[in-house]
């Protein structure tokens, strides 16, 4: 579920799909916080969030997928969530924090006998 809802959010920066800002959306918003360039980062979050979500859901190369993630995740914390405190009922980085925890359990623990990486490794 966890890579499936990456694949979500990422399908929003870049196709501006599920009620997201696409390239040109994303762009102006990542450029509003400090982020330059704006188009080439909303790419780069947007690729980082389909590809490790799409990955994680497969359970392929496990370990980079929690990395994509990860880093996406950071982001926005440092970016957007960190200066408005822990809870997400503020804005705060709660949810991304927890999302980080799942991330490197699953890199840690495995994608389990159903992944990929267990047909594979």
């Amino acid at each position: 579920m966890v890579g499936l809802t990456f694949i979500g959010h990422g399908s929003q920066k870049l196709f501006g799909w599920f009620n997201g800002g696409g390239i040109k959306g994303t762009a102006g918003f990542f450029e509003s916080i400090g982020i330059k360039p704006g188009a080439a980062m909303a790419v780069m979050a947007g690729l980082s969030e389909v590809g490790g979500g799409l990955l994680l859901a497969l359970g392929f190369l496990t370990p980079l997928a929690s990395l994509l993630i990860i880093g996406a995740m950071l982001m926005a914390i440092i970016k957007v969530h960190g200066p408005n405190g822990f809870w997400s009922s503020n804005g705060g980085f709660e949810y991304n924090l927890i999302i980080i925890a799942v991330a490197i359990g699953i890199a840690l623990v495995g994608p389990g006998a159903y992944a990929i990486d267990a047909l594979i490794f």
